[in-house]
């Protein structure tokens, strides 16, 4: 960051605003935390769960008043007909009208009241934060979306976003993308968008597109894209507030940490990392699949549960290679392993590309397909393309990235191009360009 950067940047006071998803929110800590130490006052606005959290980086916690807590824990509690939603269109537009959507005017009467005790000179929110249309027309400071899933924009190169579908090759895959962009606005979406619009409409707030993804990429001041252009399908056209800042990593305290191992490590050739993440709780899905795939053979498995059924599982597989526990330190894990098999979360695959750690994905739901679709597509992995892959696809998939090359080097090249990119102080930097251009300033 340069001195320029930080001098505009002392005392100014910034409001970050995120859903109540890990995913949404352990991404902005670390940068948060680095406008704090450039003289920021910074503040948050979430969920109550995460106060605790906040408070050790000495950060005020206002949380959800107006609008109702929603969280990974409570979705099912509020909505239990969630529960009975099969098909993953249906599951997507669900969430999409009752966790993005729906919430976003309390969220902004919450703002508003925030405002009148803190007056904050910008906001930064996480790409999915209901209220970023609102707040960006109705509040006049500058608003910084930190995309934390890929890039969402609609494109005439692509499909429609949320399935995963790979960018067409020729004619007739680009007249079927253009059939299926044309489905999604007028059916699959079209509840999601008219829901939003009316909203918008209803509180005076003009909007810039023609779908959920487009209104909320196009409202903000800037879009920061987390990633690199080589994790990104090639568009003839791009938001010209959409700039890309590389791995924006949650914070960590700079202390020593203890030293994970396990003598099992010295005696195995191949090592396989394997993750659902902390959100999803049916080891069925992939946990369990991949430990059968591998349990008793010479490839070596480090399975993190996110304090899912850990015992249940330890007694299941009782197998020499196979190493079970609730939590994993990736950073000590991922530079020892051949393979990360995950659902897809953006952070866990965030960390694997710095590890230069090719990927075995099998996600769907919460933006997941996209993620995976991209590690596919580009070779940086194998998509599995299922949320429940059968042990022996896996097993197939693994063998085959541990026996070709390409897929080590291509992530290798991923990595190299990510670290070109300093996240923290590019946001920063834009944050401080748009402050100077604010008449609010």
């Amino acid at each position: 960051m340069t001195q320029t950067t930080e001098k505009q940047l002392q005392g100014k006071k910034i409001l970050f605003a995120t859903v109540a998803a890990d995913g949404h929110f352990n991404p902005l800590t670390g940068l948060a935390k680095f406008l704090m130490d450039a003289g920021c006052d910074v503040r948050w606005y979430t969920s109550g769960i995460y106060k605790d959290k906040l408070a050790q980086l000495g950060i005020q916690n206002y949380p959800f008043i107006k609008s109702r807590d929603i969280t990974g824990s409570s979705l099912h509690e509020l909505f239990p007909e969630r529960v009975t939603i099969a098909d993953a269109g249906e599951k997507a537009n669900f969430d999409m009208i009752n966790v993005f959507i729906k919430p976003g005017p309390g969220k902004f009467e919450d703002i508003l009241d925030i405002r009148k005790t803190f007056p904050f000179d910008a906001v930064i929110a996480d790409n999915m934060f209901p209220a970023i249309p609102y707040i960006s027309a109705k509040i006049d400071v500058p608003v910084i979306s930190i995309g934390i899933i890929p890039l969402p924009e609609s494109s005439d190169d692509l499909g429609p976003y949320g399935p995963g579908f790979y960018p067409p090759t020729n004619d007739v895959e680009r007249l079927k993308m253009a059939e299926l962009r044309m489905a999604f606005k007028n059916v699959v979406y079209k509840a999601g968008t008219d829901c939003l619009t009316a909203l918008l409409e209803q509180y005076g707030v003009p909007y810039n597109g023609v779908d959920i993804f487009d209104i909320l990429t196009k409202a903000p001041d800037l879009y920061l894209q987390v990633g690199s252009p080589s994790l990104e399908y090639k568009r003839s056209s791009l938001g010209k507030n959409v700039r890309f800042i590389g791995a924006l990593l949650p914070y960590t305290e700079s202390r020593v940490q203890a030293q994970w191992s396990d003598e099992r490590l010295k005696r195995y050739q191949k090592v396989v990392l394997v993750t659902q993440g902390t959100i999803e709780g049916d080891v069925s899905k992939l946990l369990e699949p991949t430990l059968d795939a591998f349990k008793g053979t010479d490839t070596l498995v480090i399975a993190a549960t996110g304090g899912f059924h850990t015992t249940e599982l330890k007694n299941k597989y009782d197998f020499d290679n196979l190493i079970i526990e609730d939590y994993i330190p990736f950073d000590q894990i991922m530079p020892l392993a051949d393979v990360f098999v995950t659902n897809g979360g953006y952070g866990g695959t965030l960390l694997a590309v710095e590890h230069q750690l090719p990927l075995v994905t099998a996600g769907l739901y919460e933006g997941k397909a996209e993620i995976c679709a991209r590690i596919g597509f580009f070779k940086y992995g194998i998509d599995l393309k299922t949320e429940r892959p059968a042990s022996a696809d896996i097993l197939a998939a693994v063998k085959v990235i541990m026996d070709d090359p390409q897929y080590k080097d291509n992530i290798t090249l991923l990595s190299r191009e990510m670290e070109g990119f300093d996240a923290k102080a590019l946001c920063a930097g834009y944050l401080s360009e748009l402050l100077i251009s604010s008449p609010a300033s």
